[in-house]
């Protein structure tokens, strides 16, 4: 059924966000994986249009999920992503630690 996440946008399934998704709505488990597969697809193509340096499989992976859940515009404007581009890898644990807010308040 379709959920608030912490940040009140209406959610359905593991994550799915849009203006697809209305309030009451119900899906199936198989529903809820396509649209997962869907949107992670989506997101690994942000991070092939955006990141300008090699990435290994499980940095891809782990910056996907990232765009994932933050989503590409605030990916597109983001510091880890600016550092990452001029070659500072090192930078990006720190960077992607410091997203643990949602609309001002630290997320569990």
């Amino acid at each position: 059924m379709a959920y608030r996440d912490s940040g009140g946008v209406l959610t359905i399934g593991y994550g799915h966000t849009g203006p697809d998704v209305k309030a009451g709505m119900k899906i199936t488990l198989e529903r809820a994986e396509d649209l997962l597969e869907a949107d992670l697809r989506a997101a690994a193509t942000v991070v092939l249009a955006k990141v300008r340096v090699p990435l290994s499989g499980p940095q891809a992976a782990a910056l996907t999920d990232f765009v994932f859940n933050v989503g590409a515009t605030q990916f597109a404007g983001s510091t880890l992503l600016r550092l990452l581009n001029a070659g500072d890898y090192a930078s990006v644990p720190l960077q992607l630690m410091r997203w643990v807010y949602d609309n001002g308040k630290v997320v569990e």
